[in-house]
């Protein structure tokens, strides 16, 4: 049996430069998003390719692949 787990939000708010914010702005509406959105979907990105990196040296450690 599956369980729902709901997770809530938490506001962060950055200071970053104009230049940076243009920059995302440019890279969010190529892809149709809005800045929040993007910025979001790079994190949980980027957090996946750690998570997943991480897992994929823990297998290599476990079964001696050098």
């Amino acid at each position: 049996m599956a369980t729902l787990v709901r997770m809530g939000t938490t506001v962060l708010s950055l200071r970053i430069d104009g230049e940076l914010l243009e920059r995302l702005r440019h890279h969010a509406a190529k892809r149709g998003m809005s800045v929040q959105d993007y910025v979001v979907r790079t994190l949980i990105r980027d957090d996946f390719d750690e998570r997943f990196q991480t897992a994929v040296e823990e297998t290599e450690r476990f079964y001696g692949v050098t």
